[in-house]
């Protein structure tokens, strides 16, 4: 998957198009529309969508991500976003990995379009910052409901994670 995105849609050598990105972020898409966990439009869909993609697009390492295999991927896809995973820094290994190799591979010194879309999109969840519950508060506060509990600012992907995780479990 990761190499196809290299080639021009038309042959001629024009700009390469990102398809192996795209299509990580379509299965994301997919994964978290069916599961119906928020609205498309909102910041943490975003965020589980984010999360998801990177998951997709960094776990196929065969380079063959088809259609078919995508059912076969759903019990890696869960192992990698489970709770108790180092996400984030299998995250940073594989695309450090992946733009040295990238770079090297394309002769021009700098990784393709689908890992710099994916370098964007981990950069974007390491960077913003949600205003989420705080699930760490001490219980008996008082009877809060979901929008009057506590809440902190919480990295994009601390967010995104564990909705991809349940979007998966949905399907």
């Amino acid at each position: 998957m990761l190499h196809r995105g290299r080639e021009s849609t038309d042959g001629d050598g024009g700009p390469a198009v990102p398809m192996a990105w795209f299509y990580a972020e379509y299965i994301a898409d997919e994964l978290l529309r069916t599961g119906d966990l928020m609205p498309p439009t909102s910041v943490e869909f975003r965020a589980g969508r984010d999360a998801l993609a990177l998951t997709v697009f960094l776990s196929d390492t065969d380079g063959e991500l088809s259609g078919i295999r995508v059912i076969t991927q759903l019990e890696t896809w869960l192992s990698l976003t489970a709770y108790d995973q180092p996400w984030q820094e299998w995250v940073q290994e594989r695309l450090d990995g992946l733009a040295a190799d990238d770079a090297a591979a394309s002769g021009r010194g700098a990784p393709g379009p689908d890992v710099v879309l994916a370098v964007e999109a981990w950069r974007w969840l390491r960077e913003t910052e949600l205003l989420a519950p705080d699930l760490n508060a001490v219980p008996g506060g008082g009877a809060a409901g979901e929008d009057e509990g506590p809440k902190v600012w919480t990295p994009a992907w601390q967010l995104g994670l564990p909705l991809g995780h349940l979007a998966i479990h949905l399907f």
